[in-house]
This record gives structure tokens, C-alpha cells and sequence, in this order.
């Protein structure tokens, strides 16, 4: 099958890795996908980081793939390192209070239908 604009391939060819350098202070969510109810981001973060709370409507399973992070989930104080994850089901409250510069989270968020 040849590709061409009127063909485009079914597939989007990315790397985690390309402009993943952290914001100066807080922050950065890259959304990589988003197909029907699934939503996948890039989550890079500073060291310089003002901890915000979330409560969000959707589950999100997230997985720090580079560096290490003190979240409180519901309260519970959880120290994680690169290669941790989190189930958050919808509702849960979440909050990351400390991360190490530039690490690198892969969350994956499913709304409702």
C-alpha cells in the first residue's frame, strides 16, 4: 500500500524521549494519543514544582518512567522511583508534592463512555 494525503497510514510513529526537557518550573503534560475514551500523556516535571491537587472523573494509571516523585494519593504518602505505578481510579484525590528535576511520567487516562 503506497501512503499518500488522501492515504495516510493507520499509525502515528513517536518517541518518548524527543523534546522531553523539563519546563522551568511546575509542570509539562504532552498528550501522545487520544482515541475514543483513552487518552495517553507525557508528563515531564521540574524540581521546582507547586503542588497541586487533582480529583479528576476519569481513572488514570500512571508510571514513572524516569526519576523519582512523593505523591499523596487519598492522603497516603507514596515515594516512588522510575519504573513505579499508580492506579487512580476516578474520584481518588492525588497530589505530586515533590519530583527530582525532569522526570518523565506516562499516564494513561480512560473517560467514562
Amino acid at each position: 500500500m503506497t501512503m499518500t494525503p488522501q492515504n495516510p497510514p493507520l499509525y502515528r510513529l513517536g518517541h518518548l524521549f524527543t523534546d522531553a526537557l523539563p519546563p522551568a518550573e511546575d509542570e509539562r503534560f504532552d498528550e501522545l494519543l487520544r482515541h475514543r475514551n483513552l487518552v495517553v500523556e507525557r508528563i515531564v516535571s521540574s524540581a521546582r514544582l507547586s503542588p497541586t491537587p487533582y480529583v479528576q472523573t476519569q481513572d488514570e494509571w500512571v508510571l514513572l518512567v524516569h526519576g523519582e516523585a512523593i505523591l499523596t494519593v487519598a492522603g497516603q504518602r507514596l515515594e516512588i522511583k522510575a519504573g513505579d505505578h499508580v492506579f487512580l481510579p476516578a474520584g481518588t484525590p492525588h497530589t505530586v508534592e515533590q519530583a527530582s528535576e525532569g522526570a518523565l511520567w506516562l499516564a494513561v487516562h480512560l473517560h467514562p463512555a
